[in-house]
């Protein structure tokens, strides 16, 4: 049997918590408070899907690695669902609005629609919508 897990949790390093989660709040996502105080966050992403927040000497106690520097390295880039292109294009410029840099410009390919920022971290952040019945058929 495949192992199938019931909740995800992405955990990143942050400089500034306060100003981690007035950014992300302005963009529109919760955090759960029992999982909060000054060294981390958590935000609510969607159900049973979860980013961690965490300061980064405490980041540092879970790892034995350096951590990145994400202005200059990516290790991850964090893809979320969106209900709509226009959601993707909301949600971006509310990041942009918020302190985001921008990353990459809007993709377009028909079925698939995404557009990416910077958080004011440096880590990698992009919205995606699909329209499932406009999927080309797979070839084989």
């Amino acid at each position: 049997m495949a192992f199938l897990s019931k909740s995800i949790f992405v955990n990143l390093p942050v400089k500034d918590l306060n100003k981690t989660v007035e950014f992300f709040t302005q963009i529109g996502f919760e955090f759960n408070p029992q999982f909060t105080d000054e060294n981390a966050t958590c935000m609510i992403i969607g159900e049973n899907i979860y980013a961690m927040l965490l300061v980064e000497p405490f980041f540092k106690t879970f790892i034995q690695k350096e951590i990145a520097d994400a202005a200059k390295t990516t290790e991850v880039i964090v893809a979320l669902s969106a209900d709509s292109r226009e959601q993707v294009d909301e949600i971006v410029n509310k990041a942009l609005a918020a302190g985001a840099k921008p990353y990459n410009e809007p993709i377009d390919h028909g079925f698939m629609y995404s557009w990416s920022f910077q958080d004011i971290n440096d880590h990698l952040w992009e919205l995606v919508h699909m329209d499932e019945n406009a999927v080309p058929p797979h070839a084989e």
